[in-house]
């Protein structure tokens, strides 16, 4: 039987935001969220550009339909659309192995 991480697939998330001071007083309690999401390997990557109030999100998940899940759990999610799409190819430099450094 596979294992359950074998059925695991990456996702991007961008998100564009509209902020009014409501938005503002949740932003901490929505950043808790968001931590929790990471330590459990749920979220890779998090970026927030505030210049173009725009969010982009890196998810690992089975699905699309488990993203929205986590998506409407957000304190803030009322303020967002979003587009969620599958990834073929997740590459970086975090995901290679160090570079051979001879003494």
């Amino acid at each position: 039987m596979l294992d359950d991480m074998d059925n695991m697939k990456k996702f991007q998330v961008t998100i564009h935001f509209e902020m009014d001071d409501e938005f503002m007083s949740l932003v901490p309690s929505h950043r808790v969220y968001i931590d929790t999401l990471i330590e459990k390997g749920i979220i890779d990557q998090y970026v927030v550009s505030m210049e173009s109030q725009r969010v982009w999100i890196t998810f690992t998940a089975h699905d699309k339909e488990e993203i929205e899940e986590y998506l409407l759990k957000s304190p803030i999610h009322k303020y967002w659309s979003y587009e969620i799409d599958e990834l073929f190819i997740y590459d970086g430099q975090h995901y290679r192995l160090p570079a051979v450094q001879l003494n």
